[in-house]
């Protein structure tokens, strides 16, 4: 936070993912009001994650080539497309579900335009040496959004109703989508960015790129296997766990366990910067995504609310924990000439495999119960994430 460029880059951050999320409050409302779609919040899910499995890639190489900060002005243009197209549809009340639908998927292309060349912008405002604490601080920022957000969403419904609020949201991503073109932006000693963008062919090079790069590999290998298995989908059960926990009304009490996940991840950003100790290394993150497992196995398993709600906290700290570290590795590890291929790779595994642990969780939920669905899923991945430790570790 010495650096200006970086505070300013911190508060643009927090509320585009403010309005990021105050979009998902009021849209999703509507929507569900409107057409009362099962399928359709299933294709929420799917629109929102997909567009990092399929272009993450393709992106991180198109910021290669082309200049970071355009790129997220892009994504923040198309935020506010979606934003404004809602409002429009609200206020002529047009909405149907094929537009929904067009909207939810610009939605999730622009977070796709969004968060990788946002990751390549840090190296060039803070250099490698502050890396790990800019890459914590924008995952708190991230957290931080994800608790506000919801807030603001419902305060704006309440007092200017849908339509008008989520226009009032656009202005929220303005902030980024200005100060970028006063951003600083390319690193001192970066290899020319010169290799075409060449779609799909990009991901089978990338992943013989960095086949032979311990850290690279193992950290790639450590986003996706947790996105996979079981990813943030448990959020999306939480009203199941409510209800088992005798809390399913929507109160405070609901809130709570919504929030416990957030505000563990906010609090792990501040102690890891203010202590300052834990060593960057692909053993401490895989130790920290084997803790974030045990608490949501626990937490699968408990039917006390106290103690669901520590575990949850307990998982949100872990969570930010390890991911934080595993992006720093990447990025402090990654070639420069392929920077932005390499961590569109990570955010491919870590961000896009999250579509298929609806299936792992949800569907499985579905089945057998939510609460065996997530242990099972949380039990596998213990197992896959010891594979990974040893893997890394026979390999020193």
């Amino acid at each position: 936070m010495k650096s200006r460029p970086y505070r300013a880059q911190f508060i643009a951050f927090v509320l585009a993912m403010m309005a990021d999320n105050v979009e998902h409050v009021i849209s999703y409302w509507v929507v569900f009001q409107k057409f009362q779609s099962p399928a359709l919040a299933g294709f929420a899910v799917l629109s929102h994650w997909l567009p990092f499995l399929l272009f993450s890639v393709a992106v991180g190489g198109l910021a290669d080539r082309v200049d970071p900060r355009r790129i997220i002005q892009c994504g923040m243009g198309l935020f506010i497309v979606a934003s404004a197209g809602w409002g429009i549809l609200f206020i002529t009340d047009t909405l149907q579900m094929w537009s929904a639908m067009l909207l939810l998927v610009i939605h999730g292309c622009a977070g796709v335009l969004w968060q990788t060349p946002n990751q390549l912008l840090l190296y060039d405002i803070v250099g490698p040496d502050d890396l790990p604490s800019a890459v914590r601080m924008n995952a708190m920022a991230r957290y931080l959004g994800v608790l506000v957000g919801p807030a603001v969403g419902g305060g704006i419904m309440l007092a200017l109703g849908p339509s008008h609020g989520i226009i009032l949201n656009t202005l929220f991503y303005l902030p980024m989508l200005l100060w970028l073109f006063w951003a600083p932006s390319g690193a001192k000693g970066a290899a020319p960015r010169r290799l075409a963008v060449r779609g799909l062919a990009d991901i089978v090079q990338t992943i013989r790129a960095i086949g032979a790069h311990r850290v690279l590999t193992s950290m790639t290998l450590l986003a996706g296997v947790t996105s996979f298995m079981v990813g943030n989908a448990y959020n999306a059960q939480m009203p199941g766990f409510a209800h088992d926990l005798g809390h399913g009304d929507p109160d405070v009490s609901y809130s709570m366990l919504l929030a416990a996940d957030a505000a563990g991840a906010v609090l792990a950003g501040i102690v890891l910067e203010s202590w300052g100790r834990l060593k960057t290394t692909p053993q401490t993150a895989i130790v920290l995504a084997v803790l974030w497992c045990l608490s949501l196995l626990a937490f699968a398993s408990v039917g006390i609310y106290s103690l669901a709600i520590a575990l949850l906290f307990a998982a949100g700290f872990f969570e930010l924990s390890f991911n934080t570290m595993a992006q720093t590795l990447v990025q402090l590890n990654a070639p420069a000439e392929i920077r932005g291929r390499v961590v569109g790779l990570f955010n491919m595994a870590g961000l896009g495999m999250r579509a298929f642990s609806g299936v792992t969780v949800g569907i499985g939920g579905a089945a057998i119960g939510i609460h065996w669905s997530l242990g099972l899923s949380a039990a596998v991945l213990l197992a896959f994430l010891f594979l990974v430790y040893r893997r890394v570790g026979n390999n020193r």
